[in-house]
């Protein structure tokens, strides 16, 4: 299962897409969004989160 990102709390400072090891986030219209087919439910981009954006 993917993390979910909200869009309402996302600011868009790319801090989870550095810390992607699997480059399943990407930015689009200014927010992160997330390949569910890429992402490994590693959670360092919750961990990376300055607003608490990402979930499990």
């Amino acid at each position: 299962m993917a993390v979910v990102i909200n869009k309402e709390t996302c600011i868009g400072c790319a801090a989870c897409i550095d810390t992607c090891p699997t480059e399943a986030l990407t930015m689009v219209d200014e927010k992160a969004v997330c390949d569910a087919e890429k992402c490994v439910d590693c959670s360092a981009c919750i961990d990376a989160c300055p607003v608490e954006a990402i979930s499990e």
